[in-house]
C-alpha cells in the first residue's frame, strides 16, 4: 500500500474517475495492494473489472475472485501481452519495480509503434518526479527524442490525467535517438 494513505486515496479517487466516466478497469487481478483498492472500488460502484494473473501468481498475490472477469495466464509476458490487448490507455499508480517496468515496457512498445495508446503516471505526492528528471535527462544527454519523452503523460489528479488521455496523440517519430 506504500508509505502514505494518500496513495490509496488516488487509487480510490482514479476509480471513482473511471466509474463516472463509464471506462473499465484491466490491471494484474490481485486482491491486495493498491491495485486491489482500486478493483474493489470500481466493483463496488458497478463498474467492470478485468484481471489477468499468472497461474504462479493466482496464490501467492491472492488473485481477486469478485472481478467481472478473471484470466488465469501462463506467464508474466502473456500476462502483460493480454492486458495490453484488453486495455484502451494505460495508467501507472505509484508502486515499485512491477510498476516502473511495465510502465517502462508499454512506453517502449508505443515507441516501437506497437500500439498508439496514452500511457500515463498517477504522480501523487510527486511520487514519479525522479522518473520525470531522468527521461529528461535521458532527452538532454541524446538517447531519447523529445516528442518519445512527452509519450509519458502525468498529473496527480485523476480527471486531469484522463483529460490528457482524451487528446493524446502518439508521435510520428522514424528513429528512436
Amino acid at each position: 500500500m506504500g508509505a502514505r494513505p494518500e496513495y490509496a486515496d488516488a487509487a480510490l479517487q482514479l476509480a471513482d474517475v473511471l466509474v463516472e466516466n463509464e471506462l473499465e478497469l484491466v490491471y494484474g487481478g490481485s486482491a491486495v495492494g493498491i491495485m486491489g483498492v482500486i478493483a474493489g472500488r470500481v466493483l463496488q460502484q458497478g463498474g467492470k473489472v478485468h484481471g489477468v494473473i499468472p497461474k504462479f501468481l493466482q496464490d501467492r498475490e491472492i488473485a481477486h475472485e469478485g472481478l467481472t472477469e478473471l484470466h488465469i495466464v501462463s506467464s508474466m509476458h502473456e500476462r502483460k501481452t493480454m492486458m495490453a490487448d484488453l486495455s484502451d490507455a494505460f495508467v501507472a499508480l505509484p508502486g515499485g519495480f512491477g510498476t516502473l517496468e511495465e510502465i517502462i515496457e508499454i512506453l517502449t512498445w508505443s515507441q516501437l509503434r506497437f500500439h498508439d495508446k496514452p500511457c500515463g503516471i498517477l504522480n501523487v505526492r510527486a511520487y514519479f518526479d525522479h522518473l520525470l528528471k531522468y527521461l529528461d535527462h535521458a532527452v538532454a544527454e541524446g538517447f531519447l527524442r523529445p516528442e518519445n519523452r512527452e509519450m509519458l503523460l502525468h498529473d496527480a489528479d485523476p480527471e486531469g490525467l484522463l483529460k490528457q488521455f482524451e487528446i493524446y496523440t502518439a508521435p510520428n517519430v522514424d528513429k528512436w535517438t
